[in-house]
């Protein structure tokens, strides 16, 4: 037996990276799946990826409400509940405070923060009682790095929703953690530079900075949120779980 076995999930921003590979553990445990994303060919790969009998992909971009609510009407008809969800949806841009554009601002808060509380928001009415809710944060809610500091604010913003919901669902028993990853080896991280040659400077001396002397995987953080998705974690709610290599403890 999995340890989801029967529940249903939804991912927003499944289509790649920690997303996708939460996605294919999940169904690995026995859980059905929907996943978001913007791109439908990346949507369309995850799915064959994942195995088109255990998901669902639907298009989305996780800022737009209008797309929320099409994806809940989804999730309705086709399953009629929701038991876990993982808002893993956001973006970085790093630029340094003098360079900060309104735009760069708009588009980080919107992603990593607004669409957060929405799709929350919008999901109860179909969430299950004794449901869990992972929000995907990331160390930089309490570290402070060069470039960093809008992405940073709108991952700080995800560990107080955390903080606050899990009191504001606690009648309904529905947990809510915060799963903060350090450096993980996704395609956006190696995006991360203006060029091939920045990227591999900024990854190398992330992978140096860990305890552990190296990037994380995506499988490792898809793990860790099939703990904080199952009864595994049933004592456990409104924490900032780091999965880091040690990178925010020391």
């Amino acid at each position: 037996m999995g340890k989801l076995d029967g529940k249903i999930a939804l991912i927003t921003g499944g289509s790649d990276g920690i997303g996708l590979s939460t996605a294919q553990q999940f169904v690995f445990e026995g859980a059905y799946v929907f996943i978001t994303g913007r791109r439908k060919e990346a949507l369309d790969a995850a799915v064959k990826q994942i195995g088109d009998k255990h998901v669902t992909a639907i298009q989305a971009d996780s800022a737009k409400l209008d797309d929320i609510d099409n994806m809940i009407n989804i999730i309705q008809k086709e399953k009629g509940k929701l038991n876990i969800l993982v808002a893993n949806a956001g973006i970085v841009s790093r630029e340094a405070l003098g360079s900060i554009t309104e735009k760069s601002f708009d588009d980080q808060f919107n992603v990593n923060v607004r669409s957060v509380l929405f799709t929350v928001q919008k999901v109860l009415p179909i969430f299950v009682d004794g449901g869990s809710i992972i929000l995907v944060g990331s160390n930089l809610s309490v570290k402070g790095i060069p470039a960093s500091s809008v992405y940073s604010a709108t991952k700080a913003a995800i560990r107080s929703f955390a903080r606050c919901w899990t009191v504001d669902l606690k009648d309904r028993k529905i947990r809510v953690n915060c799963l903060s990853p350090g450096p993980i080896d996704t395609s956006m991280l190696r995006s991360i530079g203006d060029t091939k040659e920045s990227s591999e400077k900024i990854l190398k001396s992330m992978a140096e900075s860990s305890l552990m002397g190296r990037l994380g995987h995506a499988s490792e953080i898809a793990k860790t949120a099939v703990f904080l998705a199952s009864d595994d974690s049933s004592y456990i709610t409104g924490i900032e779980l780091f999965a880091d290599g040690g990178l925010s403890q020391i």
